[in-house]
């Protein structure tokens, strides 16, 4: 393969928000169109920083187009620094790494990258105001962060890309100002993802998402992007080409610790990028959004009705892995009766979803390719529903009793169990805002 994926220099006009992103592939060229919100400090979008950020950008969103052809070299008229360089890799190598997986394609170490030295590793720092930058997903995760800034009077800002469905409402739930981006993907590049002889499959959202909020960060004055990644994010789904693939790789504490060096070193240590609850595990998580219940009429983890409707109908399919792996990690933590209010239905007393539970404990298959948590956490859940009045008779816990304590043993589960609710202290949270955060979250 000889092709080149080629990187064009990105624009950005302060007047409209509009920020242009151009990309070559062979024949084919693709563009792709961000709209942020008109900016007062117009200024800003003239500093070193804002212009870096702006190129680092322009390479994490164009894996979506890279990915139809996966050739070996990438070529940029953007200069960048070796550590730059480094984080590009790492997007397009391990970001990319389920994608490469479910197509069989290797190019883990294989990857070139060619651009131009920059001689000035580290930018000027702009002045930011102290101000959080909060990316909302309408999920659990986000919701469960809203709660903990709340509670420890830290200012922040909801932010998302293309909201809409449970995104909306949760933003309307928090009663903050949102700020928003629109992004407009090339209609010619989802096209050919469908057609013969054009690769398709999973890119680094996370990632993408993140470079976007940077944006934001430094034209609005925002001096920190706090995530709300999970500790379990960081474990993988299978060995593929020499190395671990994760799924959620870009939400894992590796790529946390890479992107806010980046951030940080863009704008000469000004901005901080870093996940609230990277000390927690999922059932950690479930257990305090368990203690209030105002986002339960709003909130979503179910990305296939995300993706399938934008969330016009029921806001959880009920069949999907997500679906069931946040069912699971509820149930010990929650009210029965509220969780079925939830979900509208039971989901660990329907038959046809054994194998999908199965999965998830690991007692079948391998762990899903979804934002799911451990598969040892999964397994102590239902180690300890396997124990509880509320949910011991239902079908699926019945069903896989034994093999669960075949597999694992119940000493094994229950030290799984007992890990799952102890903070981890492999966090990247700075140390005053953490413990602020730990002495109200217990």
């Amino acid at each position: 393969m000889t092709e080149t994926f080629h990187i064009d220099r990105p624009s950005f006009d302060p007047e409209s928000g509009e920020a242009r992103f151009s990309y070559r592939l062979g024949d084919l060229t693709f563009t792709e169109i961000l709209g942020l919100p008109t900016v007062a400090e117009r200024e800003r979008a003239a500093t070193p920083a804002f212009r870096k950020l702006l190129d680092l950008t322009a390479f994490v969103l164009g894996v979506s187009y890279f990915k139809l052809r996966a050739p070996f070299d990438i070529a940029a008229g953007l200069p960048l620094s070796e550590a730059e360089r480094a984080f590009v890799i790492d997007v397009y190598e391990n970001g990319l790494g389920e994608f490469y997986a479910r197509n069989d394609l290797a190019r883990f170490g294989r990857l070139r990258l060619s651009v131009p030295d920059d001689s000035v590793p580290r930018k000027e720092a702009p002045g930011l105001a102290e101000r959080t930058l909060l990316p909302i997903g309408g999920g659990k995760d986000s919701l469960v962060s809203v709660e903990l800034l709340s509670h420890v009077g830290m200012d922040f800002t909801p932010f998302a890309v293309n909201p809409k469905g449970p995104i909306l409402t949760s933003v309307e739930a928090i009663g903050r100002e949102p700020l928003y981006v629109t992004r407009s993907l090339d209609a010619e590049m989802i096209r050919l993802g469908k057609e013969p002889g054009y690769y398709n499959g999973h890119v680094p959202s996370t990632a993408i998402n993140s470079m976007i909020a940077s944006l934001c960060a430094l034209l609005f004055g925002y001096d920190q992007i706090v995530l709300s990644n999970e500790r379990s994010a960081s474990e993988g789904n299978v060995e593929f080409d020499g190395r671990e693939t994760n799924h959620q790789y870009s939400k894992s504490l590796g790529f946390e610790l890479l992107i806010a060096d980046t951030l940080a070193n863009a704008t000469g240590g000004a901005l901080k990028y870093f996940s609230l609850l990277r000390p927690y595990s999922e059932a950690r998580i479930a257990s305090l959004f368990a203690h209030g219940d105002r986002f339960d009429a709003v909130f979503s983890s179910c990305n296939r009705n995300f993706r399938l409707s934008g969330h016009d109908g029921p806001l959880w399919c009920g069949e999907c892995p997500k679906c069931h792996f946040v069912f699971l990690i509820f149930a010990p933590f929650m009210a029965k009766e509220r969780l079925l209010r939830i979900f509208g239905k039971n989901l660990l007393d329907i038959p046809a979803n054994e194998r999908s539970f199965r999965e998830l404990a690991g007692l079948a298959g391998q762990k899903p390719w979804e934002c799911v948590g451990e598969i040892l956490e999964a397994a102590a859940c239902f180690y300890t529903l396997t124990r509880h009045a509320d949910w011991h008779e239902d079908a699926i816990v019945r069903s896989i009793k034994a093999d669960l304590f075949a597999q694992y043993g119940e000493e094994k589960l229950q030290l799984a169990m007992a890990e799952c609710l102890t903070d981890s202290r492999d966090h990247h949270i700075p140390p005053a805002l953490a413990a602020k955060v730990a002495a109200y979250a217990v």
